[in-house]
Formats: C-alpha cells, sequence, structure tokens
C-alpha cells in the first residue's frame, strides 16, 4: 500500500542552537496519532480547565489485567503503544451509521513502534480479519477465558476487552506494549470537525452503501462524519474486504497529522482546548497514562518524531486455506518483521510486502 507523504513547507523560523527548526520541534510533538500531546496542549493555566479535561480520561489497567504472561521489556525495543479504534455501537456512536452488530468491536489497530532516540516511527496495522490465537485471558470482573485457536481478531475487545486484545498483539509480536490508548468513533468525528476537516485525495471514484461514503476521483475535504465513512470503507474499494480500508486508514492518519502541523494549533489555545475537551471525552489508557500530567511527559518525551518520517506498514497477511474471507499472517514476513521491531533494526523490504492486498 503506498499513501501519498504529507508535504511540510520549508519553516521560516530560525532554527534552535541543535539546528532543528523551532516550527518541527513543536509540531513533533502531535505524533501517536495527536493524542498525547493534544491533551497535554489543551492542559491551560488554570484549574477548573485541567480538572475538567483530567476528568475525560478513562483508564484501563492493562499490566494487572494481564499479569507476569508478557514478553521481556528489550534494551533494544523502543518505546510501543497498541491504538485502537473502537466501533461500540452504545451511547453516541449509535448514530454514526457503524452498523447493527452489537456490543463493540476494535475497527481499527495500530502498533506504533518508536525506535531508540525517538526520532521516528512506524505504524504496523493489524487487519481486523486476521485470525489469530487468543491467550488465556482475564475479563474485567475477574473470570477466566480460555485460550481459543482461529479467533478474528477484532472480537476479542468485544469477547474479553481491551487487556486480551493487548495480551495478544504481545503474544503474536513478542513485544511487549508499553502503553495503550483507544478512541471510540464519536471521539475521531469530534476530533475532525474540531480541526475543521481533513484534506484527502482518492485515485478512484468510491461508493459505499454500507458505510454511505459517496467519493468521486479526485480531491476532498472531509468533514468529521465523511471521514469517519472514509476510514470505515470497505466494500467500496478493492476487493472489498479490510485490507482496502486500511490503505485508506493509512492515508487519512497522514493527512491528519499534516493537517494538524499545518494549522499551528499551539498558537491557538481555544482551537486546542476545543480539541483536547472532544478527544478526552473518547479517550482510554492504560492507567499509567489515564491523566494529563502523565500525558504530557509522554507527548514531550516524542518531542523529536517527526511526522514526515512515520512509515506505515501492513501486516503481511495471506488468504486463510479454509475461508478465503479471513486471513492469517503471512511466513516468514510476518516474523521478519516483529524481528525487526524487537531489535530495533532496520525492517527488511521483504517483511513489508502481503500476499493478500484486498486489490
Amino acid at each position: 500500500m503506498t499513501t501519498p507523504a504529507v508535504e511540510s513547507p520549508r519553516s521560516p523560523h530560525r532554527p534552535d542552537q541543535d539546528g532543528t527548526p523551532r516550527r518541527r520541534r513543536r509540531t513533533g510533538r502531535w505524533i501517536l496519532l495527536s493524542m498525547a500531546v493534544l491533551v497535554a496542549a489543551g492542559a491551560g493555566t488554570v484549574y477548573w480547565l485541567y480538572s475538567g479535561l483530567n476528568g475525560n480520561i478513562k483508564g484501563v489497567d492493562i499490566e494487572n489485567a494481564i499479569g507476569d504472561d508478557r514478553p521481556e521489556k528489550l534494551p533494544t525495543s523502543g518505546q510501543n503503544i497498541l491504538i485502537l479504534g473502537s466501533d461500540s455501537r452504545a451511547g453516541d456512536n449509535a448514530a454514526l451509521n457503524t452498523g447493527k452488530v452489537a456490543g463493540a468491536r476494535s475497527d481499527t489497530a495500530l502498533m506504533m513502534h518508536i525506535p531508540e532516540g525517538r526520532t521516528e516511527a512506524v505504524a504496523i496495522s493489524i487487519p481486523r480479519d486476521t485470525l489469530v490465537t487468543r491467550p488465556e485471558c482475564t475479563k474485567s470482573d475477574g473470570t477466566t477465558v480460555a485460550s481459543a485457536k482461529r479467533v478474528m481478531f477484532n472480537s476479542i475487545y468485544g469477547q474479553v476487552g481491551p487487556a486480551c486484545v493487548v495480551k495478544t498483539v504481545e503474544q503474536m509480536s513478542g513485544i511487549r506494549m508499553d502503553h495503550y490508548m483507544e478512541i471510540d468513533f464519536a471521539g475521531f468525528q469530534g476530533l475532525v470537525e474540531a480541526i475543521g476537516g481533513v484534506t484527502v485525495t482518492v485515485d478512484q471514484d468510491i461508493h459505499d452503501k454500507s458505510s454511505g461514503l459517496d467519493l468521486t476521483a479526485g480531491t476532498h475535504r472531509l468533514d468529521g462524519t465523511r471521514a469517519l465513512q472514509f476510514v470505515r470503507t470497505r466494500h467500496g474499494i478493492g476487493d472489498g474486504s479490510d485490507l482496502g480500508r486500511i490503505s485508506l486508514q493509512q492515508q487519512f492518519m497522514l493527512a491528519l497529522l499534516g493537517e494538524i502541523k499545518k494549522q499551528d494549533l499551539l498558537g491557538s489555545p481555544t482551537k486546542t482546548y476545543k480539541i483536547s475537551d472532544k478527544l478526552t471525552a473518547a479517550l482510554t489508557t492504560d492507567s499509567d497514562l489515564a491523566s494529563l500530567t502523565k500525558l504530557a511527559e509522554f507527548g514531550r518525551s516524542l518531542n523529536g518524531v517527526d511526522p514526515s518520517s512515520m512509515e506505515t506498514i501492513m501486516l503481511p497477511v495471506t488468504y486463510d486455506k479454509i475461508d478465503p474471507n479471513r486471513v492469517v499472517a503471512a511466513e516468514p514476513q510476518a516474523t521478519e518483521l516483529w524481528k525487526a521491531l524487537r531489535n530495533d533494526s532496520t525492517i527488511p523490504e521483504s517483511a513489508k510486502k502481503s500476499p493478500a492486498t484486498g486489490g
């Protein structure tokens, strides 16, 4: 999948002493799907603003739920964050044309890897239709759910909960997740509305009755509703599988980061607060990040990461031999990909190629 690079205008601002342009140093904070630092920037200087935003954030005790059955944290592993887009049909999401399926699913899954030094990032998309082995997990009520084979990846969230999704990814990859973030559909829509929309370019007409998206080939400014339709579209592109949707999600992620960078949101406290309020209301994190202070600290630690250096890769998959409507991890590509991330080494080109493309 090839997504158009987001062009960064040459900064007119003089560089800092280390030679890094000031605008880049500021906007580097908006990495990680803009989550951490959008919250940090909106923290404000008065207590009632801080208290309101801080109270929006929900936390999940991933460490306690998973226990000790986790990969070792390696010195070479950098920072690894699992980011989920939740498609719960409840509450505000019920009005978003997300379908009639009961419960919630992890409609979008990104494993963000930030190497040591934190000057670049890579995002691994895990197709939601991937068949995986779900490990034994503990639900939030304390009950144990037995391990199961050939489970569709996006069903794990609704069946067992977010901690089990983290545990599944850890066992798939052999990589310990440092953090977890989740945003639901309603929050995603509100975020795009708050920044005034996002511009994307498509090279073919897209007509998807399921998502409601109706676009002609060319450049479009998407509002919150159409942005949501865009990242959820699957039947209007490629072979109608989840793989085509992933290419749109990756394209939109880069466009969103570029939009935030272009708007210089740190120079607009009112807009920053509006965005932060929308985002934190729909944000769930691991308990270690579930406060504005912790998110701000984490955001500052990503200061050197440049959006233009981010690489997006789909987990290499192949069509399942039993059910062609599902996919499984392709070997040896998947093993090579996870190994490179664990070792903080260069990802081989062969590990970026997926036999199943959704075309």
